[in-house]
């Protein structure tokens, strides 16, 4: 594709927007994505971020590893079919780096309470996952997948928790069910049923294909997008407030203790959902909008790097990746890619256990959670570098992405990405097939950008 340029960007000669202020509100992937896509079509783009760095909820760390090495705080992993995330990295040059290959296998505790791995045909508890939900996904595949459907209403008003009851759930059914929590960041109680069955429904019991992360680290994304924004981005600033009356939108922004009003034509808000419902915003969003917002739950998630001096968890025939229902949560390589004697475990360890996680290591150390991985081999290794992220205390995330609670009407849910006069919005919650990724943000930026290019092209009614 000439100039790195992909046919929905428009190309380099598209002045569609020419002339045309747009205000982005948010420097993660979403934000950024839009940005690219508004300044392809000729708009003059101004880029805010509260951080002080580009790429949201994608951190990659480096500092404080040896041999040079890095691991992700955030967005990991990028599957197989999510091509806008892959296809938007290699217009920007960047490779992608396979890992993962032998899948993610499951730990569970045996009868004493010690971690085990399952055998290698440890994909039964997915596949019998998918086949307990059968029964209540064909309904909900007759709906289309409609969350605004009355069978959609039916299911989402049930927990997880609730199911596991209703169909006599044993041990390892619910086993299965506890450790997805390292997937939706959410405990079987907390988690609607309809999440599990959208799941389910549309990947039936495949599981997880081929993964990847971009080499050098996946902030290189985010770093990429930014690059030609230079003085257009602004970081360290946070928008206080919001007006969109007749042809403008009035933003207030405030650098650390100066402030200051953009106007502009149209904004894009790439901010999170526990953000942005805490903005006041001019007239007000309408009535179902605002109830989405404010309602919608975001899931505890603290990610734990770990350096060992040595790969001590590499073994033939073993996977490299597993899930389990334990307090640590899921675990896997976490730089496989790069060069080095050294290794990277990363833990993700989602709802009840993110609590569970901080409590091992605020009485025990990082320490603490290497005694509990040894069922891979870690007993004796030299831990050389730990970090750990909590997600739900990060004051511009408060938490780690979006999940669908009992208590969330379905049918608000595409109030998530309506947009509103001349507010658009993006970020991997209004995602439909893609919430909680990478590419679900990808995808809604540059979802919001066209919706901005579409609505100033539309004709003026008469």
């Amino acid at each position: 594709m000439r100039h790195g340029l992909s046919p929905y960007s428009g190309s380099v000669n598209d002045t569609t927007l020419s002339g045309v202020s747009v205000l982005v509100a948010g420097a993660g992937l979403a934000g950024l994505a839009a940005a690219r896509d508004l300044i392809a079509r000729g708009a003059t783009v101004t880029v805010i971020d509260v951080r002080d760095r580009v790429g949201g909820r994608v951190w990659t760390i480096r500092d404080g590893f040896t041999e040079h090495q890095h691991a992700e705080a955030g967005g990991d992993m990028i599957d197989e079919d999510q091509h806008e995330i892959r296809n938007l990295a290699a217009e920007l040059g960047l490779k992608l780096s396979r890992i993962l290959r032998g899948g993610f296998g499951y730990v569970r505790p045996d009868a004493a309470g010690h971690a085990r791995i399952l055998p290698r045909n440890a994909m039964r508890g997915w596949t019998r996952m998918a086949a307990e939900l059968k029964a209540l996904s064909n309904p909900y595949r007759l709906a289309e997948r409609r969350w605004e459907s009355p069978i959609t209403a039916d299911l989402a008003r049930r927990s997880v928790s609730t199911w596991l009851d209703q169909v006599k759930a044993d041990p390892e059914l619910r086993a299965t069910a506890t450790g997805l929590r390292g997937f939706f960041l959410a405990d079987p109680d907390e988690l609607s049923l309809i999440a599990l069955i959208d799941q389910f429904s549309d990947n039936d019991a495949t599981g997880p294909g081929n993964m990847y992360r971009i080499e050098g680290g996946n902030d290189r994304l985010a770093a990429a997008l930014a690059a030609p924004l230079g003085d257009r981005l602004h970081l360290s600033t946070d928008v206080v407030a919001l007006s969109h009356r007749g042809k403008v939108v009035r933003v207030s922004v405030k650098n650390n203790r100066a402030l200051a009003q953009i106007n502009c034509d149209y904004a894009i808000l790439a901010l999170p959902a526990t953000l942005l419902r805490r903005m006041p915003i001019t007239p007000a969003l309408p009535a179902q909008q605002h109830e989405a917002i404010a309602r919608l739950k975001y899931g505890r998630a603290t990610k734990t790097l770990l350096q060992f001096s040595k790969r001590f968890w590499r073994a033939p025939g073993r996977a490299r990746a597993f899930g389990s229902p334990l307090p640590f949560g899921a675990v896997w390589d976490g730089n496989e890619e790069q060069r080095g004697r050294a290794g990277i475990l990363s833990l993700l360890a989602g709802g009840g256990a993110s609590d569970a996680t901080q409590a091992i290591v605020a009485k025990h150390g990082a320490r603490g959670l290497t005694d509990a991985l040894d069922f891979l081999g870690s007993k004796g290794s030299e831990l050389t570098a730990s970090r750990q992220i909590v997600w739900e205390q990060d004051p511009f995330a408060r938490g780690g992405y979006a999940y669908f609670d009992p208590g969330f009407d379905p049918a608000l849910r595409g109030w998530l990405a309506r947009p509103s006069g001349r507010l658009f919005f993006a970020g991997e919650h209004t995602s439909i097939k893609w919430p909680g990724y990478m590419n679900g943000a990808v995808e809604s930026g540059r979802r919001a950008a066209a919706e901005v290019a579409a609505v100033h092209m539309a004709p003026v009614a008469t």
